[in-house]
C-alpha cells in the first residue's frame, strides 16, 4: 500500500467554510467603513459648500443694502438742509418725499411701496422693509439756467436724463428736486416747467423755501452746478417664482412719463429681514414703529438682521436646509457730522 505524507495532504487544503465567512465579514465591514467615510465626506462637502453658499448670498445682499442706506439722503453737493422739492403729490408719493430719505416699516406696518401678499414678488407678512432716496452716483456739471424759460443748459451730452425723469440739481447753498418735462438731447438742454409729467411740477421756481405757484420762489443755478437722476429705491423680503422667498428691490421706471414701480429679485432665499434704527440722542436702536414722522430725517444709522437659507435640501445637521442669521450695520454718510 502506497503511504500519502502528512505535508502532502496539508499542501493541498483549501481553506475552510469558517474561514472563508470570516474574510467575507471582514471584507464587508472594510467596505461599509470606506463607504462610510465616503457617505460623510460627501455630506460634510455638501454642509461647507451650503455654508460658503449662505455666506456669498448675504454678503452680495449685504452689499446692496448698505449701498443704498449709506447714499440716502445725497444731494450731491454735501450735507445740505435747503432742500426745494417742486414734485406735485411730494408729501404722499413715496419716491417723492425727500423729508423721508430714509423711512422703515416693520413687520406689522403697510409699505407703499411693497404690499402684503402671497403672489409673487409680493411682501412676506412679519418681515420689515425700508425706503431710501438720493441722487444717482452719475452727475452732470451746469453750464448755465434761464429761470424765465425754466432751463438747464448741460455741459455734456447724456442718455441718462429723458422726458419725465426725476432729478436733484444742487450747488453749495442749496438743493432742488423736480421733474424734466422736456429734454432736447441734440443742444443738452433740461427744461421743468409746469402743466406736464406726472406727477408733474408745483412750480418752475426752484428757490428754498419750496412756492407751489407758478413762478414760485426764483432761484437761479450757477454754472458747475450739478445735476443727476432721483434714484428712489424700496427693499423688502417677498415671495420669489421657485416658491421661495428672496430679497426684492423696488426701482422707478419712468422712462414712459410717469413713475411706475417695478420689483426686482435681487438675492435668493432670504427668508427674513429685521430692521432697528438710531436716532441721535437715543443710546439704542429702535423698531421703525419707534421713530416718529419727525424723527426719520435724523434716522443716522441703520441695523439689518437677514434671515438665510441654502438652496439645497437636507444639508444641515438636522437633514435639512442650512439657515443663518447674520448682521450688520450701516451709518448714513449724509447725516454723520
Amino acid at each position: 500500500m502506497q503511504k500519502v505524507s502528512v505535508s502532502g495532504r496539508r499542501a493541498s487544503r483549501g481553506f475552510t467554510l469558517v474561514e472563508l465567512m470570516i474574510a467575507m465579514v471582514l471584507g464587508l465591514i472594510i467596505i461599509g467603513g470606506v463607504i462610510s467615510v465616503f457617505i460623510a465626506n460627501k455630506q460634510t462637502y455638501r454642509t461647507n459648500e451650503a455654508l460658503s453658499q449662505v455666506q456669498d448670498h448675504a454678503r452680495t445682499a449685504f452689499e446692496f443694502l448698505a449701498r443704498d442706506i449709506r447714499m440716502a439722503g445725497l444731494t450731491g453737493c454735501g450735507n445740505l438742509d435747503k432742500v426745494a422739492n417742486v414734485l406735485n403729490n411730494k408729501d404722499s408719493d413715496w419716491y417723492a418725499n425727500f423729508d423721508n430719505a430714509v423711512r422703515g416699516y416693520n413687520e406689522g406696518q403697510a409699505d407703499p411701496a411693497a404690499a402684503f401678499g402671497t403672489g409673487v414678488a409680493e411682501r412676506v407678512a412679519g418681515t420689515d422693509s425700508f425706503q431710501t432716496l438720493g441722487a444717482a452716483g452719475t452727475g452732470f456739471s451746469v453750464a448755465n439756467h434761464k429761470t424765465t424759460s425754466a432751463q438747464f443748459k448741460i455741459n455734456e451730452s447724456t442718455t441718462d436724463f429723458y422726458d419725465g425723469a426725476l432729478v436733484i440739481v444742487c450747488d453749495p447753498v442749496q438743493a432742488s428736486i423736480m421733474q424734466i418735462t422736456n429734454y432736447n438731447s441734440s443742444n443738452v438742454t433740461v427744461v421743468h416747467n409746469t402743466g406736464t409729467g406726472d406727477p408733474g411740477n408745483c412750480s418752475k421756481g426752484l428757490g428754498y423755501p419750496t412756492e407751489c405757484t407758478t413762478n414760485g420762489n426764483e432761484y437761479e443755478y450757477g454754472p458747475n452746478s450739478q445735476m443727476a437722476l432721483l434714484e428712489a429705491a424700496g427693499w423688502y423680503v417677498g415671495n420669489n417664482p421657485a416658491g421661495g422667498r428672496s430679497l426684492y428691490k423696488v426701482q422707478l421706471d419712468d422712462q414712459s412719463g410717469e413713475p411706475i414701480a417695478q420689483a426686482i429679485e435681487m438675492v435668493r432665499n432670504v427668508t427674513n429681514m429685521q430692521l432697528t434704527y438710531h436716532v441721535p440722542g437715543n443710546s439704542a436702536f429702535v423698531a421703525a414703529s419707534s421713530v416718529s414722522d419727525d424723527d426719520w430725517s435724523e434716522v443716522d444709522a441703520v441695523r439689518v438682521s437677514l434671515a438665510m437659507q441654502s438652496d439645497d435640501d437636507r444639508v444641515g445637521t438636522d437633514d435639512d436646509v442650512l439657515r443663518r442669521s447674520m448682521s450688520t450695520t450701516v451709518t448714513i454718510r449724509n447725516r454723520v457730522n
